[in-house]
């Protein structure tokens, strides 16, 4: 059994609970056939995804002094998170540490792992993401 909500061409509408099988019945006030419409019910609504990271509370004072209740909802919407950036990584957005962020950078950051435009080197004048004798092999460079 479902229930349907019908509308007839005079614009009258109306709920039926009926079979899934069971013909649509006619309009009850003129006679008129019948089309399912979609049910504001079953329309409406809001999803709402855990929050990030970033949003969690960072320190003691925050967790209202590791307050039991607190930190377990706290763990449970973060597990809630987790499990979602698995199944979609979307929301989960660029993980990837930042290198540069100021100058030409600042308002898209260069994050590990992009590729330097061609002829972009440091203000030291060594080439980009090499290594030099003082640093570490393949580290950055300041």
């Amino acid at each position: 059994m479902a229930i349907y909500e019908l509308r007839c061409s005079e614009g009258h509408r109306f709920e039926v609970v009926q079979s899934f099988t069971a013909p649509l019945p006619d309009c009850r006030e003129c006679g008129a056939a019948t089309d399912k419409i979609p049910s504001r019910f079953a329309v409406t609504g809001r999803a709402a995804a855990p929050p990030p990271a970033e949003m969690m509370p960072q320190t003691w004072r925050g967790t209202y002094n590791a307050d039991r209740e607190y930190v377990t909802g706290l763990r449970r919407a973060a597990d809630a998170r987790r499990d979602l950036e698995e199944r979609h990584p979307e929301p989960a957005g660029d993980r990837r540490p930042i290198i540069a962020h100021e100058g030409r950078y600042e308002n898209a950051p260069l994050r590990a792992g992009d590729r330097r435009p061609i002829g972009d080197t440091p203000s030291h004048g060594r080439p980009a993401g090499g290594s030099h004798a003082g640093g570490a092999a393949g580290g950055v460079t300041s």
